[in-house]
């Protein structure tokens, strides 16, 4: 990995006075009004989807810190070298396929291959979650690599013969993203 693996873990855990306004509130209500079923968490980080999504799946991210953070919290989750052959890694079990803040941290190419590597646990007619930060927020981290738009959204879902569902802006419309840090672009598609 090219970054401090345990630094990045704390970043994950967020500020206290995060913690204790509340900021992941529309964000949580967002994440589960999508009624997403079991879901794979790909780039789970430390679980802050999970636990929005009340442990109702797996996680699974390349951290190893993040993932005994993840673990600490009581979520099931799994390093990508040890996702493979767990007991969790099997065909069509899953009813949704999350990718939230992960598609930016890799090249366009990369993030293809990772929607594709794990279609095979998603069952038919299952949704796939694309969540990625708009123009302040891909800004906003080092960590990011390549800027992740409707378009390249779109191109993924294309090269994967995915059916879109939708893609939007949340919380606020697409010009607020130039500005504001939290503003997300949400892909949703089906396996058909």
């Amino acid at each position: 990995m090219s970054y401090d693996d345990a630094a990045y873990t704390e970043r994950l855990k967020g500020a206290r006075w995060k913690r204790v306004l509340n900021t992941q509130a529309p964000y949580r209500w967002n994440l589960r009004r999508l009624d997403l079923g079991y879901v794979l968490d790909v780039g789970c980080g430390i679980g802050r989807n999970l636990g929005h999504l009340d442990g109702n799946g797996v996680g699974v991210d390349l951290s190893p810190t993040s993932i005994a953070e993840a673990r600490a919290r009581g979520f099931t989750a799994y390093t990508a070298e040890e996702f493979p052959t767990c007991p969790d890694a099997q065909p069509e079990r899953y009813d949704s396929l999350l990718f939230a803040h992960v598609l930016e941290h890799m090249t366009h190419a990369e993030a293809r291959h990772l929607v594709g590597s794990h279609l095979l646990y998603l069952r038919p007619g299952g949704t796939v979650v694309v969540i990625v930060p708009q123009e302040a927020g891909f800004a906003s981290d080092a960590t990011h690599v390549e800027f992740v738009d409707r378009a390249a959204i779109k191109d993924i879902e294309d090269a994967h013969g995915l059916e879109t569902v939708r893609v939007y802006s949340f919380p606020f419309p697409p010009a607020v993203g130039r500005t504001f840090l939290h503003n997300e672009t949400i892909g949703i598609s089906r396996k058909p």
